[in-house]
């Protein structure tokens, strides 16, 4: 029996036909995560990775890429090769960068670890809402980006919103317009799975870099655990996921 007759016997248990299949194996590769609430088409897919999640898993380990599902809040995330996942899976002894590892930029890695600490606040203060998220403010993030790292987020507008978009597009944050950073008063909201993006070993080291006063001049993300799978930029960018979102009424977020 050759794969093609395999997955075609595997899909007719599930009753998913090898077009839907697919579909799912192409997103979950372009896009590396999925948020069920996040828009009808992530949940269609969503619902649909559980019908055939151990196929799915079968599938993709054959090139080495590993998923991680969380089904109290509702998301799936996609990690390379012998990649590490936070407070669930210990990297691989054989792990190697290659191209199917995209690396954060120093912008993106110092946001995320304020996004991770924020999260931590938020957890211990117990103001976390049902569906897991954490709601903090713009400024904020700025304040604590400069507490515990000693650097400031971009000071041009236009690379703050690209920054902030591009943890959207991972699924890492959610906020309701671009026009909250004209006045840096917008408040977004920070999603559970930053927990499984950043070790506890980054954040306690993040601790004791803002203990000791000094600015943390280069943080590599890979070492902290802070790795995805590549993507393509042409499938996935801020336009499709603004396309997903329109069925949402203006104004409004999609994760209450």
């Amino acid at each position: 029996m050759n794969l093609s007759d395999y997955l075609a016997q595997r899909l007719e248990e599930t009753g998913i036909s090898e077009s839907e299949f697919q579909e799912l194996i192409i997103r979950l590769v372009n896009y590396s995560v999925i948020v069920r609430d996040e828009s009808q088409t992530e949940q269609q897919l969503f619902d649909r990775l559980v019908r055939c999640r151990e196929l799915v898993e079968e599938y993709l380990a054959v090139i080495g890429i590993q998923i991680h599902m969380d089904t109290r809040f509702e998301y799936v995330r996609v990690y390379p090769p012998s990649s590490e996942i936070p407070g669930i899976k210990e990297a691989d002894e054989n792990a190697w960068s290659g191209s199917l590892r995209n690396r954060l930029s120093q912008y993106e890695v110092a946001l995320v670890l304020v996004l991770r600490a924020q999260y931590e606040k938020a957890l211990r203060e117990g103001k976390i809402d049902e569906k897991g998220y954490a709601l903090d403010s713009i400024e904020s993030l700025i304040i604590a980006a400069k507490n515990l790292l000693g650097r400031n987020l971009p000071e041009k507008l236009t690379e703050r919103k690209k920054l902030f978009q591009r943890l959207r597009l991972l699924r890492l944050i959610d906020f309701r317009s671009d026009e909250a950073f004209d006045t840096g008063e917008g408040w977004i909201k920070i999603h559970p799975m930053i927990v499984t993006f950043v070790s506890d070993t980054a954040v306690d080291a993040l601790a004791s870099e803002s203990n000791s006063e000094t600015e943390v001049e280069e943080i590599d993300g890979e070492k902290l655990g802070m790795e995805e799978l590549a993507t393509s930029e042409k499938s996935c960018n801020e336009k499709t996921v603004i396309s997903e979102r329109q069925d949402l009424p203006e104004g409004e977020m999609n994760v209450s």
